[in-house]
Order: C-alpha cells, then sequence, then structure tokens
C-alpha cells in the first residue's frame, strides 16, 4: 500500500511533454501563466548528502519468475526517487564503478552550468574508478529527473536514470503523492539485452522496446484513500515512445508540466514525448471501485497504473483542484525578445531523407539501411549542422551566441516526417504559440515537436554552455544535437 507518509519517507526511496492532444477543456493563455497562489516565502534549508554508485546489477525485468538481466544503474534498485524540499541544497557524490565513463545530467534543473552533467562541454568525464561531486540548490519545485549524457542509448537503456522530487508547491496537500515512471527495455526472451541503437530506428522515429514497464515492473498497482486527491507524477523516460496519457474511472486534472504549475484544468488526454513530464490530480472514487491511467497512443490502450480506492474518512465534495503555487521561473519580455529560427531535419545527403520516401518493407529500404550500418554516419542535423560522430570532445561551433539576461524567441521548426521532444539544457522555456496544436500557455523543458509543425518557446537566458537536442535518444547520437552559448 502506497501512502503519502511512505512515499515521503526517507532520501532515497523507491517510487513509480508535453502537449495538449485532442479536445479538453483549457486556461487562456493568460490564467495558465498566471492564475495560481504567490508562493510563500521559503522554509530554513535542509542539506542533503546522498551517494549514487554507478555500477552493474542484477535485475528481473521480464517478471519476478524471469531470468535475471544485468542492468547498470545508480542504486540497489532501479529509478531511485530523491525527495526534498524548495531551498533544500543537494550534495550528490557519483561514483563510477562501470566499464565506461558517465556524469549525472539534472534533466529540467535549472542548475549552475557547472554542474548540467555534459562531458567535455560542462565537466571532465568521470572515467571509471572516479567520482564527482555534485552540488547545487534547485530554485524550482517539480518533478525532474537525471541520467547520463553520453552513451545514452546504452547506459539510459541499461537502466541509467532516477527520479528528483522538489515539493514545496501544493497550497493544500494531496492525499497520496505516487510516482509512475515509464520506460521499454530491449530484452530477449532470456533476458540478455538486444542492440539498444538500430539503423532503422536511427534512421526514423527511434528504436522501441520489447518489454514495457512502470517503475520497472510489467504491472504498478496501489491503493489509494477513497474521495482523496491523489497526485500523480508521471515520467516518461522512455529511449523512443511517446505516451497519450488518460485517466478512466475518476476525474482528472492536469497541474504541472515538466515540473512547472499552471492553472488546473480538466484532463481529456495529454502527449508525452521521450523525457516530458505530467502531474495529474485525481479525485480517487467511492471505497472499493477503481481507476486506471492508461497509455492511448500505443497499437492498443495500454495501463500504465490502476488504483484501488480503500475506506476513507474523506467525505464526498466537489472535486475543485487547489491551484499550485505559481512557479518561479523568470517570464520572458516578448516585446523586447529576439526571435532566433531552429530546423530539425534530415542531415544533407543522410539516407535518412530518402528513407522517409519509402515504406518500412520497400526493397530500395534495406539497401539504404546496410548504408547506414556502416555506423558513425550523423543523418539528422540542427539548422543543417550535424553534431560530430563520437564523443563530446569533439565540440562543433554553437547553433547560436546569446546575451545572459535577455529574452529570446526560439521558433522550432520540424521538417520531418516524424516527431522531436526538444530539450534545451538550463532554461524553463514558456511556449507561446503552436501551428497544429490548440495550446495554451505553459512553462516546459522539453517539447514536442509534430511532423512539419512550428513551434515558438521564450525564456530568460542563463549563463552558460547549454546542450540543446531532440530527445530521443537514437536521434541525438546520430547528428541532432547542439549547443548554444550565453556569455
Amino acid at each position: 500500500m502506497l501512502t503519502r507518509r511512505t512515499l515521503l519517507g526517507g532520501g532515497l526511496a523507491l517510487a513509480g511533454s508535453a502537449l495538449l492532444a485532442g479536445p479538453m477543456g483549457r486556461p487562456s493563455a493568460a490564467r495558465a501563466a498566471e492564475g495560481l497562489a504567490p508562493r510563500p516565502a521559503a522554509t530554513g534549508p535542509v542539506r542533503h548528502a546522498l551517494s549514487l554508485i554507478a555500477a552493474e546489477r542484477p535485475a528481473r525485468l521480464l517478471g519476478p519468475d524471469g531470468p535475471v538481466s544485468t542492468v547498470w544503474s545508480y542504486d540497489e534498485k532501479l529509478m531511485p526517487v530523491i525527495r526534498i524540499r524548495q531551498g533544500d541544497s543537494l550534495r550528490v557524490r557519483l561514483e563510477n564503478r562501470l566499464s565506461e565513463h558517465t556524469t549525472i545530467h539534472w534533466h529540467g534543473v535549472r542548475v549552475p552550468n557547472a554542474m548540467d552533467g555534459v562531458q567535455y562541454v560542462t565537466q571532465p568525464p568521470v572515467r571509471p574508478g572516479e567520482d564527482f561531486l555534485y552540488e547545487f540548490t534547485p530554485p524550482d519545485t517539480g518533478t525532474f529527473f537525471f541520467h547520463p549524457h553520453c552513451d545514452e542509448t546504452g547506459q539510459v537503456g541499461r537502466g541509467m536514470a532516477g527520479v528528483l522530487i522538489v515539493e514545496g508547491d501544493e497550497t493544500v496537500p494531496s492525499d497520496a503523492d505516487i510516482v509512475l515512471v515509464n520506460k521499454d527495455w530491449r530484452l530477449a526472451g532470456d533476458g540478455s539485452w538486444l542492440p539498444f541503437r538500430t539503423a532503422e530506428g536511427a534512421a526514423r522515429a527511434g528504436t522501441f522496446g520489447t518489454r514495457r514497464t512502470v517503475n520497472a515492473a510489467a504491472a504498478f498497482a496501489a491503493e489509494v484513500p477513497a474521495r482523496g486527491n491523489i497526485r500523480l507524477r508521471i515520467l516518461n523516460l522512455d529511449a523512443t515512445r511517446s505516451l497519450q496519457i488518460g485517466v478512466e474511472g475518476a476525474e482528472a486534472y492536469v497541474i504541472a508540466t515538466d515540473g512547472n504549475p499552471l492553472e488546473p484544468f480538466r484532463l481529456d488526454s495529454w502527449r508525452l514525448g521521450a523525457a516530458m513530464r505530467v502531474d495529474l490530480l485525481v479525485r480517487a472514487p467511492e471505497a472499493g471501485a477503481a481507476f486506471a491511467v492508461k497509455d492511448y497512443f500505443s497499437a492498443e490502450p495500454w495501463v500504465l497504473g490502476t488504483f484501488t480506492a480503500k475506506p476513507s474518512d474523506k467525505a464526498a465534495r466537489d472535486f475543485v483542484p487547489s491551484p499550485l503555487y505559481a512557479p518561479s521561473v523568470p517570464r520572458a519580455a516578448l516585446g523586447e525578445a529576439e526571435t532566433l529560427p531552429f530546423s530539425f531535419s534530415a542531415a544533407a545527403g543522410s539516407p535518412a531523407a530518402y528513407l522517409d520516401s519509402l515504406p518500412p518493407d520497400d526493397p530500395m529500404s534495406q539497401v539504404f539501411l546496410d548504408a547506414l550500418c556502416a555506423g558513425g554516419d550523423s543523418f539528422w542535423a540542427i539548422n543543417k549542422q550535424v553534431w560530430p560522430a563520437g564523443d563530446h570532445s569533439k565540440l562543433p561551433p554553437p547553433l547560436a551566441t546569446l546575451v545572459a539576461g535577455r529574452s529570446y524567441v526560439f521558433e522550432l521548426m520540424n521538417g520531418t516526417p516524424h516527431p522531436h521532444p526538444i530539450h534545451l539544457h538550463g532554461q524553463t522555456m514558456e511556449v507561446i504559440s503552436a501551428s497544429r496544436q490548440e495550446l495554451p500557455r505553459f512553462f516546459a523543458d522539453t517539447v514536442l515537436l509534430q511532423p512539419k509543425e512550428r513551434i515558438k518557446v521564450a525564456f530568460v537566458a542563463a549563463p552558460g554552455r547549454w546542450m540543446f537536442h531532440c530527445h530521443i535518444l537514437e536521434h541525438l547520437e546520430h547528428g541532432m544535437m547542439g549547443w548554444v552559448n550565453i556569455v
């Protein structure tokens, strides 16, 4: 049984993008950004000292009676969850016991640039046998996560990821707070790993896993208090898959995107690309009844979690979700902002451009795929610039040079027939327009670009070298990655 008390206890514990899709009640742009309660002053800070040990460990990802797989993880349990309060500081020592170098990138957290965890760009790689100390105070509440930033298909594919929750945004405490981490695994029937990268996946929409899980298990279930307000923090930590989140059997509201509060509105469905998160507030049904969270973007609806209501002293009442405290993210001055275009496309001369014109079963598809299998090819680009094959040690020129403290609008343009979840490190972007979707104004760190779509995002530039890339891991490893220099 998962209760708020058990989920909040302890410093490190196991627990479980987003664009709107489909018809739903949407707040106006102004209300979505501003219809929230002002945040009170933070309480006294607490310093959390943790150790994360990157190492090989056994896990039964194919079920409790299935074969053992050798995963890579930060903790004895997969997908560890760190919970702190806003204003608290983190002191995390990463110890590398793997056979290759690694780091920790704190996805979505506005950390100082030196703590961003990108090899050769913000820090030296943490080589086997070495350690590295990350120290920072997250400025924002929200639902975040952490992962390596080199050989991501292999390291994240084997399990290197965790969740960071920064609490302190609730004006009225929820009755349960539950984390749901969606991730696929590339496993053969004997528990061994299948290739994390394939030529067809890298050149198209990514390579999908063979085993779907939530919180590293095939099925997630929990008891919740009847008629209680249940907060669900849903993270899509898959390398490829997009989700279409819906709730059956209960009323649900969206209350935060990528950890950033917005005025609650009733959920119809919510699209989560890779690396994106959504927080829902759900009113639990009467005792004995259940509700389910489902993904409708798969071939058939897939259940992320089932929640059964247990007897409680909660009285029947209208479900009017209390807003979270307003985000503390700086907001761009649009009247003064400079607009910069960024086009996401197939690289010039890349076989990927030709593959998109052929059906998967066309005989010519295999000819192009064989060409891709030569390895080391870059066939995705940002503004026609590709990330060089190999590691980050060969840093290409920046995609743009910005001035810290100034407001910018990035116009993101998808010139491909595939969706691309676009992530900008170190900044929290405000989505201000989209050409193919009806969206409110909301904050995010990862934005899902639909095929042939244009989306405008705005932010206030924070200083540093910041990565800018698609979060389909095969895409970033084959060219769709760059960096911006903010001085």
